[in-house]
Formats: C-alpha cells, sequence, structure tokens
C-alpha cells in the first residue's frame, strides 16, 4: 500500500510528538516532515511536497492563515487541514476562504483527526457538524449568522492583533511578533476599535483580555 505523506506544522514539540506517534500507526498514513513556524515549513513542503498538511493558526512570526495563503499560490497540490485550539467558529471559514480543506480542533479525539486526513485526501471538504449547519445557514440566507461574533467583522490581521493584546502583548511587541512595523500595529488597532464600536484604548484591551479568557475556558 502506497502511504500518503504528512507533514506537521505546529509550534509545540509535543502536539507534533503526539500527532507522529497516532499518526505512524496507521498502514495507509506516514509522516514526512515536521516545522515549527511558517517560514520554514513553507521551505520544507516546497521541496517535500506532502500530500497533506496539518497547521496551526498560531505560529511564531507569520500566522497559519498567511501559510495557507503561500500553499494556495505556490504548492495547490497540498491538501491543507487546520489542527487548532481556536474556535471555528471565528476561524474555520477564514482557513477555507484561505485555501484549507479541512478545520479540525484540537480536543477531538485522534481517531477524528485521522478521519478528517483520510475525507481530505478523498477530495472532500472537512468540517465539524457544527460548522456544516453554520456554512449553510450563511449560504441560504446569504447574509452573516444573527449569532456570529462581533469578531467576524475584524481581517486576519485585525484578529490576530486582537489575539495578542489579550494575552498580555503591548503594540511594541506586537510589532515583533508579527515583523511589522509599530505605526502597522497602531492602525490595527484603531480600525478595531471602529469595527467593534470601542472608543478608548482600555476598552479595547479589556475586551480583548476577556475574549481570550472566555476563549481558554471553552
Amino acid at each position: 500500500m502506497t502511504q500518503k505523506r504528512i507533514f506537521l506544522v505546529d509550534d509545540h514539540p509535543m502536539v507534533r510528538e503526539w500527532l507522529t506517534t497516532h499518526i505512524q500507526h496507521q498502514t495507509d498514513l506516514a509522516i514526512c516532515g515536521e516545522a515549527e513556524d511558517a517560514a520554514s515549513a513553507l521551505q520544507s513542503i516546497l521541496a517535500l511536497k506532502p500530500d497533506v498538511a496539518i497547521v496551526d493558526i498560531s505560529l511564531p512570526r507569520r500566522s497559519g492563515i498567511e501559510l495557507i495563503q503561500d500553499l494556495k499560490q505556490l504548492q495547490p497540490d497540498v491538501a491543507v487541514i487546520v489542527l487548532s485550539m481556536h474556535d471555528e467558529m471565528l476561524y474555520a471559514e477564514r482557513a477555507l476562504r484561505a485555501g484549507a480543506r479541512g478545520y479540525i480542533m484540537k480536543r477531538e479525539t485522534t481517531e477524528k483527526i485521522v478521519a478528517a486526513i483520510r475525507e481530505v485526501l478523498a477530495g472532500n471538504l472537512y468540517v465539524s457538524d457544527r460548522m456544516k449547519a453554520r456554512l449553510a445557514e450563511k449560504f441560504v440566507g446569504g447574509a452573516p449568522s444573527v449569532h456570529e461574533s462581533p469578531l467576524g467583522l475584524l481581517s486576519n490581521r485585525e484578529l490576530e492583533v486582537f489575539q495578542l493584546l489579550g494575552q498580555g502583548r503591548d503594540t511594541k511587541q506586537i510589532a515583533e511578533d508579527l515583523g511589522v512595523n509599530f505605526k502597522t500595529v497602531h492602525a490595527d488597532c484603531a480600525r478595531i476599535k471602529e469595527k467593534l464600536k470601542l472608543t478608548r484604548a482600555s476598552e479595547l484591551l479589556r475586551e480583548a483580555v476577556r475574549w481570550e479568557e472566555q476563549r481558554h475556558r471553552t
């Protein structure tokens, strides 16, 4: 049996080790490489040409969403599955728009992760039943769901900045994390406040911290 080759992208070594252990037990799947950041991942994936790349959203310097966009342009034959702790209600559609073929939460069982890999290898999309219902609602209604978070108004970069604010980073640290100019982060924060109808920086910080705390409780 020809094994399908899987590449792992996650900044946590334990996650990569955990995935490797379980995927290598499958007779039809094999790990061909791994990386902890988007830059090295892109370089390795272009060289190795795996069948599937499993990518986390939160990566150093450049986000998983940006990596997915790069792969869609430079290596479109690689099917990307996002495996993330981030809420699929906020991130799955963004990932799919960027070019991912699947989205699965890290809290799911390894059996579901393997099922997602096989589903994507078969040429299908993989998302949870809950996410399928959300996407169907948006498609049929032609408008955002009334249950959709206001954070859905944010761009990918703005959402990343909002998340980092919630983790306690100041604008200078965020600029360093994202590899952008300090003024760019200030402009992002201004747009976030406008979209979320906030007037002061203190309100923005409070909402970011509240969201980050809530995200870790779910």
